[in-house]
């Protein structure tokens, strides 16, 4: 059964900024060039990000069968540990100074917004997992409703 699924696509104004932008670097770099020169030109620098932008906004996170899945990476429930969803400052500053360079970090730079999930257990290899979300409040408790040992009176989240 799942309980969350948010699927993270690119915002459109990323994808009207930047491929203006890079189709005007095209044509301006084209000048002077043969028709074969400026193909490749637009292949590179329009198309080329365009993909990656298109791979980029296919990211998803989703909460189902005792697991946390983001992207590729996959957590059970089991070893996650205190849940917290984070406002736009506590996101800013987990991303940068509070970072640890062993977390898990699943992020995007159009999200604002994230949830922090602690790992449990005695010597975790990651201590928690940042993961970027929209919805970080619906994430949180779709994280807390799916674990084995979830408790509806467990107020240490609070």
């Amino acid at each position: 059964m799942r309980n969350y699924r948010e699927h993270l696509g690119v915002p459109v104004l990323w994808w009207v900024l930047g491929l203006t932008t890079t189709a005007t670097f095209a044509w301006l770099t084209w000048a002077g060039f043969n028709l074969l020169v400026g193909v490749i030109l637009f292949l590179v620098l329009v198309v080329g990000p365009g993909v990656g932008l298109a791979i980029w906004g296919r990211a998803a996170i989703e909460v189902s069968a005792g697991e946390l899945r983001a992207g590729r990476a996959t957590l059970p429930l089991a070893l996650a540990g205190p849940v917290q969803a984070l406002d736009e400052k506590q996101t800013a500053q987990m991303r940068g100074p509070m970072a640890d360079p062993a977390a898990f970090m699943w992020v995007r730079p159009y999200l604002r917004l994230a949830v922090y999930v602690e790992l449990a257990g005695d010597r975790p290899d990651r201590p928690y997992w940042l993961i970027g979300t929209r919805h970080p409040e619906e994430l949180a408790r779709a994280i807390d409703r799916s674990r084995p040992q979830y408790r509806a009176d467990d107020t240490s989240m609070a």
